[in-house]
């Protein structure tokens, strides 16, 4: 009981953490089901500001739907910069995954000269801001002749880094001997990766699935160097060109983008927080 009570302090803090990070994502979830004169009042400081703040109920006082309505109905744009974001979101991470997990598969259980050194290089890449790395990708993009295609993002985050680091801890964590043993009984190790390594590593995979989701679906920078035509842009570059005159799309449209995130994030929840505790476990 002295323990239950030492510990509401701490309980305290983290539900205030909690609460000042779920406000903006309630605010984002409640303010499009007001209607559009409620709307306008709330976001008018916003566009024109004259020394009022902005004052808004966190309950609707006429819930409609219609500001979804004019989102899903009457904006086409949305549904092609939606498109825009699945199909680069998606390829990136199928062919992202495909390579992150022979690397990651070779830098664990693979034994070779330097392997160490070039595992921390990996991660000394990993830890640089894309604001490091940008002029040298954009040299390279264009002299590729990629520069305003989809391709020019793609590209470049299929060899992301981060996926290796996840992926790594998942299989450096598979006993040896069961690896070795399969060798023994003459499997190659295309053949050990896909029967043993899949399968006792899948929790660091799609934890890793999850995390880069979660990143790509919210990318801004590298559109935004690599793109020029606005037909091109994801939901991410989309959001901020509407602004607050158009706050009933806008804030619509934010809601609409919060369901993909939160979907892959409450599906992979646990896979993640396995993938989490294994990558930060030592070697």
């Amino acid at each position: 009981m002295k323990k239950r009570i030492a510990a509401f302090p701490v309980y305290g803090v983290m539900a205030a953490l909690c609460a000042a990070v779920l406000f903006p994502v309630l605010l984002a979830v409640i303010l499009p089901f007001q209607a559009e004169e409620e709307l306008r009042d709330t976001l008018a400081p916003l566009v024109n500001f004259s020394g009022r703040y902005s004052q808004m109920d966190f309950l609707p006082q006429y819930p409609t739907i219609a500001n979804f309505r004019e989102l899903l109905v009457y904006s086409p744009e949305f549904y092609r910069v939606f498109w825009n974001s699945l199909l680069m979101v998606g390829t990136i991470l199928v062919f992202q995954t495909l390579t992150a997990v022979p690397a990651a598969w070779a830098f664990a259980r693979a034994e070779f000269r330097g392997r160490k050194l070039l595992f921390n290089i990996y991660v000394i890449f990993m830890l640089m801001p894309f604001q490091v790395t940008m002029l040298s990708q954009y040299l390279v993009i264009d002299g590729l002749g990629l520069m305003n295609r989809r391709l020019a993002v793609i590209l470049p985050a299929v060899f992301s880094t981060f996926p290796v680091f996840l992926i790594y801890r998942g299989f450096a964590d598979i006993p040896r001997d069961v690896a070795d043993s399969a060798r023994i009984d003459g499997a190659n190790e295309w053949q050990v990766l896909r029967y043993i390594g899949l399968p006792l590593g899948k929790s660091g995979i799609l934890s890793c699935m999850v995390i880069c989701f979660l990143d790509l679906w919210n990318m801004v920078e590298q559109p935004l160097t690599f793109l020029r035509d606005k037909r091109l842009y994801p939901l991410s570059l989309y959001l901020p060109t509407l602004g607050a005159g158009n706050g009933v799309i806008l804030l619509a449209a934010a809601a609409v983008t919060l369901i993909p995130a939160a979907f892959v994030f409450v599906i992979g929840q646990e896979e993640l927080e396995r993938g989490i505790i294994a990558s930060a476990l030592k070697e």
